[in-house]
């Protein structure tokens, strides 16, 4: 059984790159049809059903957030922004439209579609089992994207939970802030390291008691222990 996903790509490199790295990696598992701009994505979405939907949001016509808009109010197919907006507004807006996931350019093909294929068995049912992650008494949830201690709700920004996840991610590894501000803040980030330290001060003050499990590793950067 092959999925059906539908980009909406208006670069035809980028278009021709997923297609490649996709035939070549699925072997048929997941089936590709593109959208060059927003109204052609718009259309297909109201003609066809779809597995997931990778969305642009910069698109001519009508923009990625406003078909991810629209698919949500008729279907609960898992969407992935693929865009070059990188802020923290845009990232939010995107998840209170309803999207699954949010990819800064440039990315990774193979991060890409092992997150499509994640996504879409997740939404079929074919991942069973517990995907909360922990570590002491905190848990996170990647697929509702939600954090709590003790079991209370932990209210983060979309930056302080990506930067939880990435530790989590890496439990006792050390991570440099140059590797945390590229997979955070993403490749063009021009700021300095100093975002990553008023970062982690503030995601040790939601945290708690648990603070304690983000370590400073003094010339190296951070790790989360156990």
């Amino acid at each position: 059984m092959a999925y059906r996903v539908l980009v909406a790509e208006d670069s035809s490199q980028i278009r021709e790159m997923i297609g490649d790295y996709f035939d070549a990696k699925g072997k048929g598992t997941i089936e590709l049809e593109f959208a060059k701009d927003g109204d052609e994505g718009l259309e297909m979405i109201y003609d066809n059903e779809y597995d997931l939907v990778l969305l642009d949001i910069m698109l001519p016509g009508a923009s990625g957030f406003e078909i991810c808009r629209q698919l949500r109010s008729k279907s609960s197919c898992p969407i992935i922004f693929i865009t070059a907006l990188g802020r923290e507004d845009d990232i939010l807006h995107g998840y209170e439209l309803g999207a699954d996931d949010y990819i800064v350019k440039p990315f990774s093909l193979a991060a890409l579609y092992s997150k499509c294929l994640a996504l879409v068995k997740r939404a079929k049912g074919i991942v069973p089992g517990e995907n909360v992650m922990t570590c002491g008494r905190i848990r996170l949830d990647p697929l509702k994207m939600t954090v709590s201690v003790d079991d209370e709700p932990v209210e983060l920004s979309p930056k302080m939970y990506f930067l939880l996840k990435l530790l989590m991610d890496n439990k006792q590894r050390v991570l440099s802030r140059d590797t945390i501000i590229t997979k955070v803040w993403g490749y063009d980030f021009d700021g300095d390291e100093r975002v990553v330290d008023n970062h982690i001060k503030k995601l040790r003050k939601a945290l708690g008691s648990e603070s304690k499990r983000i370590k400073t590793v003094f010339g190296g950067g951070y790790k989360l222990s156990e």
